[in-house]
């Protein structure tokens, strides 16, 4: 159930990034709740004090998290899907600080990099998976390929 948890939050990271950071907004307000959100982060993608998600609103927002969990997995099973989607969460935030700041190595590693700074510098409309291609894949935003070779 843990994995399951893990996998779960690769789908909530995508909707997340993709209908929620990257919704269009018209009014001031509007305008205003997004870029805190996420427009700050995509103005200046290298400020690492404006990457990871503060942790004490992620504690709060667990707790909506862990009520829905209750209403359809048993208690044994939610604890184990809730640790592997909060685990998945952590490994996300790491992820994603390392993407922006980190020197990898791998090839895997070097790929997520480029995947995701291709969304950031030259198509913001796709390529929603920070620490996965997957759901770009099935909902069908994966950047072309061509788009993230250098100009």
């Amino acid at each position: 159930m843990a994995v399951f948890g893990i996998f779960i939050w690769t789908l909530v990271e995508y909707v997340l990034h993709r209908f929620l950071f990257h919704i269009e907004t018209k009014s001031y307000w509007g305008n205003t709740v997004h870029y805190l959100l996420h427009g700050c982060h995509h103005k200046h993608p290298m400020d690492g004090l404006r990457l990871v998600f503060p942790p004490a609103a992620a504690a709060i927002l667990c707790i909506p998290f862990w009520k829905l969990i209750g209403l359809f997995a048993t208690p044994s099973a939610g604890r184990a899907l809730f640790g592997g989607g909060l685990l998945g969460y952590v490994m996300y935030d790491c992820t994603h600080y390392y993407l922006h700041h980190g020197r990898p190595t791998l090839n895997h590693a070097k790929h997520l990099k480029k995947y995701h700074l291709n969304h950031h510098f030259r198509i913001q409309n796709m390529g929603f998976g920070i620490t996965s291609s997957l759901w770009d894949i099935v909902f069908n935003t994966l950047p072309p390929k061509n788009s993230a070779k250098k100009a």
